[in-house]
């Protein structure tokens, strides 16, 4: 079956940096586009990222843009989100979501905390 595990999580003062990685099993994984989605505490879920199955496009919300970084080991079946110069609002759980390819998602990790927080 389908598993996503992120794992990089954790408490970032401001301005600090983390990367978060996805481990995938269970479907050709270099075959999928990949998704980031973060949800912040007491908000709804907020699309953050997306990459190509080869790995060299990737697409990213305004919000977030040049300061994320999305990439790809298809050899290791992981993904990854370089988070540089973190902000309070960045605090959410950040999710690894495997895409269709052709009808949205279809399957979510459980997820990693990151906190910034001085």
């Amino acid at each position: 079956q389908v598993q996503l595990v992120e794992s990089g999580g954790g408490l970032v003062q401001p301005g600090g940096s983390l990367r978060l990685s996805c481990a995938a099993s269970g479907f050709t994984f270099s075959n999928y586009w990949m998704n980031w989605v973060r949800q912040a505490p007491g908000k709804g879920l907020e699309w953050v990222s997306i990459i190509d199955p080869p790995g060299g496009v990737g697409y990213y919300a305004d919000s977030v843009k040049g300061r994320f970084t999305i990439s790809r080991d298809n050899a290791r079946n992981t993904v990854f989100l370089e988070i540089n110069n973190l902000k309070a609002e960045d605090t959410a759980v950040y999710y690894c979501v495997k895409d269709s390819n052709s009808a949205g998602v279809d399957y979510w990790g459980k997820g990693t905390l990151v906190t910034v927080s001085s």
